[in-house]
Parts: C-alpha cells; sequence; structure tokens
C-alpha cells in the first residue's frame, strides 16, 4: 500500500530557505521511497536533473509560483528555462486576478501557450488554481479553460496562501474534468489517511512535503 501512495507523491520543498543540503536529501528520499517526483524551486532544476538522471524519479517545478501574478511572457521564460535545465513537469499558477475578474479568454491563453511550450518537449504541464480564493462556479470554470488548453492536470493549491486540498474541491475538479485532465491535490495533506483519501477519491498525484511521514505511517509534519 505505500509503494501504491509514493507513486503519486510530487515529494516536495518549496520554501525560500531550502538549502542544497535539503535538496539532495529531497531528491535521496524521493528515489528511497519511490516518489513519482520531486518538486522543487526552479533555481534547483538542474540540480535534481543531474541527481536523478539515473533514476525513475520525474523533476516537478514551479512556475509563477506562488502568485500566479506574471505575465504570459515571463511565465512563459521561466518553463522554457525549466525544460531546457532538466524539468519534466511544470506545475504553473494560474493567473489568480484575472479568474476572479472572470477574464477566462485571457486563462485559457495563458495555459495554451505554455502547454504548447511544455507539450514540445513530450513533458507535463500542471495548472494550480487556489482554490482557496475562489468559488466553486470559478473552479469549474477554471477546469473547463484547462480542458479546453490542453493542460494535463488541474491542481487544487501552492499550499501557500488560506487553505490547501479539500475533499469537496477534488471531488467537484473530477467530476468537471472526467477523464480528459487529471488531478492533483496539495496542500495540508500530512498524514497516511488523508492522502488515501484523497486518491480513493481518484486524485493522480499529491504534493506534499510530508512524503516521509506519509508513507512511513507518521502523523506529524511540517505543511506543504
Amino acid at each position: 500500500m505505500n509503494k501504491i501512495i509514493a507513486s503519486h507523491i510530487d515529494h516536495t520543498l518549496l520554501k525560500a530557505g531550502a538549502t542544497k543540503i535539503q535538496i539532495e536529501k529531497l531528491c535521496g528520499e524521493a528515489e528511497k521511497f519511490g516518489f513519482a517526483t520531486v518538486c522543487a524551486n526552479q533555481y534547483w532544476v538542474p540540480f535534481c536533473s543531474k541527481l536523478l538522471e539515473k533514476t525513475p524519479v520525474k523533476v516537478c517545478t514551479v512556475v509563477g509560483f506562488p502568485l500566479g501574478a506574471s505575465p504570459i511572457e515571463v511565465k512563459s521564460y521561466e518553463t522554457e528555462w525549466c525544460l531546457n535545465n532538466g524539468a519534466d513537469e511544470i506545475d504553473m499558477v494560474m493567473n489568480i486576478g484575472e479568474a476572479l475578474s472572470g477574464n477566462w479568454t485571457y486563462i485559457t491563453r495563458e495555459i495554451r501557450t505554455l502547454a504548447e511550450i511544455i507539450h514540445r518537449e513530450k513533458c507535463i504541464l500542471k495548472v494550480i488554481f487556489e482554490n482557496c480564493l475562489l468559488s466553486r462556479e470559478n473552479i469549474v470554470d477554471a477546469c473547463k479553460c484547462s480542458m479546453k488548453a490542453g493542460a494535463d492536470f488541474v491542481k487544487t493549491s501552492t499550499g501557500l496562501s488560506t487553505g490547501g486540498a479539500t475533499v469537496e474541491d477534488v471531488k467537484l475538479m473530477l467530476a468537471t474534468v472526467g477523464e480528459i485532465c487529471k488531478v492533483k491535490a496539495a496542500g495540508g495533506i500530512r498524514t497516511t489517511g488523508q492522502a488515501l483519501e484523497m486518491i480513493n477519491l481518484g486524485a493522480a498525484r499529491i504534493g506534499t512535503s510530508a512524503g516521509v511521514e506519509i508513507v512511513s505511517g507518521k502523523t506529524t509534519a511540517s505543511p506543504s
């Protein structure tokens, strides 16, 4: 069962103060436990890629993180740099302000722009919504934009705002995207039970900094 959970986990360290030693430990843990990816800030992508190049573990990073307020051109540059330096998966924060303004044309365009860049390299795009700031209607609309624009995953949260993944939001996202996109639950998932609940609902990935604790059956961990 722990192997099943591990294969769903994006083992995450996105703190501003993350050190080289901590990132090296993150990669070592991911290889040891069989996590799907490590997720680190862009600066560490080349280092993670080198450490993990002979392992099945993929390298994930974040674009427009954590606010989503960067222009499309900036997100595009970040994405290209990360792909050129070894990233396999990109988690982009959508422009939350434009979403709350109802500018879904913009949201679709920015997702499509990054999806085209990422898919040329046969890599994966996950779109972070920050559900705690959105209404249920916003979440549905963001899912529709993501599907239309070619995203591979929709993701609940950065883990750094006012709330993280909830059962209700994951159910809503899964019901909206169907088989077109997968769902990543992230933010506040710190125990084996929480991870299993999300996986049993249908979440294909779990974003958490508590991956080791989760697969070890421990319950105390720092927030994701």
